[in-house]
C-alpha cells in the first residue's frame, strides 16, 4: 500500500483549449492538491470535463503534469515511468484481452514480465481465492460470455494478481445498467476493503462517490473545490458551488433581501433569530436550505405553489416540490402529510445557509447536525 500526496500539480493541453463558461482559458488541472492515506478510498466526483480523468493519467504516469509533484509514501514519482510505479488501473471499457479466457488475462502480467508459469499459476489461483464466491468459475470464460458485472470483476482480479500498491479507477461501472451496477458497487466496495489497498475513484455520479469512498473531492473547472466525508461536505460545504452539488434532492437557492432582522423573498418575509441577525450584512443575499430544513405551515411562512409529490414510504417521508419565486424547492414532509396546492414555508435558521448575492462564499453555515 502506498499513501499518495499530489501537490500542486498543474496541466495544460496545447493542443485542446480548455474553456470555463464564462468564456475564459483555463488549465486542465489548475494548482490541485490531494492526499490519500494508506488503505484510504477517495473519490474524485465532478461534471465532464473538470478535470477528474486528467489527474488519474498524472497520478498514473500516463501524463506528466507541467509543474507539481507526485510523492507515493514521500518519494517523488512525477516523471517515473507508468510500469514503475506498482499501479492497478480500472476502466470503464474493462480494457480484457478479448481472444483469452479470464484465467490468461490474469496470468499474462507473468509472461510479459517473463515470470515462470509457477508463479504465474499460484499467484493467478491466490488472487482468485481472494476475490470470493464465484470468481474462479470466471477464469475459463472469454470476456464475450461474461456480464459486464463479470467482466469488471475480471478486470479488478487482473489487477489485484500483480499487487499494486496503488488502486486507479476511472467511472467503472458507468457502462453496466443501473440494477447491475448498484450490485456491482457493492462488491467493488467489498474487495477495496477486503483488500485496504490505496484507491483513487473517478466518477460524475454523486451516489457513486459517497458510496464508494472514505473521503469525496469534489472537482469544477480543474481545481478541488472542497475535499471530506460525505456529512462535511453536506453540512459544512466551502461554497455554493459543494452546497448545490452535494445533495439529492438538491438545496433550493432563494434570492432574498436582509433588511432590520427580516429576509424578503417573494411572495413573503421571515424573521431572522436575532443572533443570526446580528452577524449577517444588510441587502442583497442568497438563502439556501436543503429538503429537511424546511418548517411547514408556519404563521409568516411564505407560499409554495406544490406542482409534484414524491412519496418515500420506506423513509416514512415524502417530498413536496414546487417554485418559490424562480427557485425551485424540495421540501421534506411526512409521508401522511394531506395533499394541497399550496404550503407556507420558513426556513429552520439553524439548518439554513447564507451566502453572498454575487459571489459562491458563505455569510453563514450552520455546521454538522442530525440529517434526520
Amino acid at each position: 500500500m502506498a499513501s499518495v500526496e499530489i501537490e500542486q500539480v498543474r496541466k495544460r493541453y496545447q493542443a485542446e483549449r480548455v474553456v470555463d463558461s464564462d468564456g475564459g482559458e483555463r488549465p486542465a488541472l489548475d494548482g490541485v492538491s490531494l492526499s490519500l492515506a494508506e488503505g484510504e478510498t477517495v473519490s474524485v466526483v465532478g461534471s465532464s470535463g473538470c478535470g477528474k480523468s486528467t489527474l488519474l493519467k498524472v497520478v498514473a504516469g500516463l501524463e506528466y503534469p507541467d509543474s507539481g509533484r507526485i510523492l507515493y509514501n514521500g518519494q517523488d514519482v512525477t516523471y517515473v515511468r507508468p510500469q514503475e510505479r506498482g499501479v492497478g488501473m480500472v476502466f470503464q471499457d474493462y480494457a480484457l484481452y478479448p481472444s483469452m479466457k479470464g484465467k490468461g488475462n490474469l496470468a499474462y502480467y507473468f509472461e510479459v514480465h517473463d515470470r515462470s508459469e509457477e508463479e504465474a499459476e499460484q499467484r493467478t489461483r491466490e488472487t482468485a481465492e481472494r476475490m470470493g464466491i464465484g470468481f474462479e468459475q470466471l477464469l475459463g470464460r472469454v470476456p464475450d460470455t461474461l456480464s459486464g458485472g463479470e467482466q469488471q470483476r475480471v478486470a479488478i482480479g487482473r489487477c489485484i494478481v500483480r499487487e499494486p500498491q496503488l488502486f486507479l479507477m476511472d467511472e467503472p461501472i458507468s457502462n453496466l445498467d443501473a440494477k447491475l451496477r448498484e450490485r456491482t458497487r457493492v462488491e467493488i466496495r467489498k474487495l477495496l476493503r477486503k483488500f485496504a489497498i490505496t484507491t483513487l475513484y473517478v466518477t460524475h455520479d454523486q451516489q457513486e462517490a459517497i458510496f464508494m469512498g472514505d473521503r469525496i473531492a469534489v472537482m469544477r473547472g480543474g481545481r478541488i473545490e472542497q475535499v471530506g466525508t460525505f456529512d462535511e461536505l453536506y453540512s459544512t460545504p466551502a461554497n455554493l458551488f459543494v452546497a448545490t452539488f452535494v445533495g439529492a434532492p438538491p438545496m433550493a437557492v432563494i434570492p432574498a433581501t436582509i433588511e432590520a432582522g427580516r429576509v424578503a423573498v417573494p411572495g413573503g418575509t421571515w424573521q431572522l433569530p436575532d443572533d443570526l441577525a446580528g452577524s449577517l450584512p444588510t441587502g442583497r443575499v442568497r438563502v439556501g436550505v436543503r429538503p429537511e430544513g424546511w418548517l411547514l405551515d408556519t404563521a409568516d411562512g411564505a407560499p409554495l405553489r406544490v406542482r409534484h409529490r414524491e412519496r418515500i414510504p420506506t423513509e416514512r417521508a415524502s417530498f413536496l416540490y414546487g417554485h418559490l419565486g424562480e427557485a425551485n424547492v424540495a421540501v421534506t414532509a411526512p409521508v401522511d402529510y394531506p395533499d394541497r396546492s399550496e404550503v407556507s414555508i420558513t426556513p429552520d435558521w439553524e439548518r439554513a445557509y447564507v451566502f453572498a448575492a454575487d459571489g459562491e462564499e458563505p455569510h453563514h453555515v450552520p455546521g454538522v447536525l442530525e440529517l434526520f
